[in-house]
């Protein structure tokens, strides 16, 4: 067994020990055994070739190859081990979770091949050249640190850059994985991704998955999706959270989706899309705290204690980005459980929960007896926060109106 990470990087001689260049990357078949094809070199003269994998004598300890060495090109279904595998998300199908690829692991029993992946943190001290060191350490204490090794078939690539690849599970398995594991996902890549994979699912599935986006992806997903695509995921999903997602749309793209949806549904959207047209502009405080994600957790609690003192209320502070773009949100209690030294981008949460001034005052109470929160921040279409619509105020205005 040899692990990629031990091999990027060394020198290339033929077997008469004529410098041919540097090991840059591997090229593998993408089938159920993804047997290494080519060896991509970088050349003394800086030239990048493709070393045919039959030329190859000897990889470990040293890369040597033939004196007659042949090259190649790369052909459909083959992938490059560096820029399509390795540091990409997976999914775990056996654990449900997305995870890392931190290493490659490659076996030469009757040919060269991927035998599966090392998704631990022994595999990042491996490429800082740690392990051995920490290992050590660790021995000294009595403890042990292993690598995480996932076999190629319990992995699964969702993030192939050609793709050409096409998932090897039957779509029915990744019914078994939450929606919420998959949303998190979708999350770490980019629409064009997300949207590729979400082609892949049925409606109702589909349409699960979406739910648990946050706001601002579910948004860019359904501008990026045709009427006729947009309505059929919409079928599925929760009236509240569709009306929102539909007042984030141009008007004319709204109206072509709401005549494609069944009457049942049309009917639902058209009455909450009424509700809608009550402002919700006069309940927003703007008692809150907004704080930047490079920030640590005891700046944070300095910026409670000089700037929140004279506020009526505060549950949670919000995170946003260096165009003040809202990315996140925690609680008091979960700042107090962090060290001081902590930024707050490791303990933040990136879902988070929105409503705009159209939103109805009912679906803001819906929103936070759903997802059991105190306050929602009201955002422009420039994600910025215009100010806190908390439960107290919602429901003070609502029974206000019933009297």
């Amino acid at each position: 067994m040899l692990y990629f990470s031990e091999i990027k990087g060394k020198k290339i001689y033929t077997e008469d020990g004529v410098l041919v260049g540097k090991l840059e990357d591997l090229i593998f078949q993408a089938s159920s055994l993804p047997r290494l094809t080519k060896l991509v070199v970088r050349t003394v003269r800086a030239d990048k070739i493709f070393v045919d994998i039959n030329c190859l004598q000897k990889i470990n300890g040293g890369v040597v190859i033939n004196k007659k060495y042949n090259l190649g090109e790369l052909v459909e279904n083959e992938l490059f081990l560096v820029k399509n595998l390795l540091d990409k998300q997976i999914i775990d199908l056996k654990g449900h979770k997305v995870i890392r690829v931190n290493d490659v692991v490659i076996q030469d029993k009757e040919g060269w091949y991927i035998s599966g992946v090392d998704v631990g943190a022994l595999a990042i001290l491996r490429w800082l050249k740690l392990d051995k060191l920490i290992e050590k350490i660790y021995l000294l204490v009595g403890l042990h640190i292993n690598s995480r090794f996932l076999s190629w078939g319990l992995i699964q690539p969702l993030e192939l850059g050609r793709g050409k690849v096409k998932l090897k599970k039957r779509e029915e398995t990744l019914h078994h994985i939450h929606s919420e594991d998959l949303a998190d996902y979708l999350e770490k890549t980019n629409i064009r991704n997300a949207r590729k994979f979400l082609d892949t699912l049925d409606d109702r599935f589909s349409a699960s998955v979406i739910e648990n986006l946050n706001f601002n992806f579910q948004t860019a997903i359904f501008a990026s999706f045709t009427p006729d695509k947009a309505a059929r995921a919409l079928e599925y999903v929760d009236g509240d959270e569709a009306v929102d997602i539909l007042l984030s749309l141009p008007a004319k793209k709204r109206r072509a989706i709401i005549s494609l949806l069944s009457d049942a549904k049309k009917q639902e959207i058209m009455y909450l899309l009424d509700l809608s047209k009550t402002p919700i502009g006069q309940l927003v405080s703007s008692e809150f705290l907004a704080v930047e994600s490079d920030l640590t957790a005891r700046e944070i609690v300095n910026l409670v204690h000089s700037r929140t003192s004279d506020y009526s209320f505060l549950s949670y502070v919000y995170v946003v980005n260096k165009d003040r773009q809202l990315v996140g949100v925690f609680n008091l209690h979960e700042l107090l459980l962090q060290s001081p030294d902590t930024p707050v981008s490791k303990f933040m949460v990136q879902n988070v929960v929105v409503i705009h001034l159209s939103t109805p005052e009912e679906i803001a109470i819906k929103k936070m007896l759903k997802y059991k929160i105190y306050s929602l921040p009201v955002i422009n279409r420039d994600k910025h926060i215009l100010g806190l619509v908390t439960y107290d105020d919602v429901t003070n205005f609502i029974l206000e109106r019933l009297q």
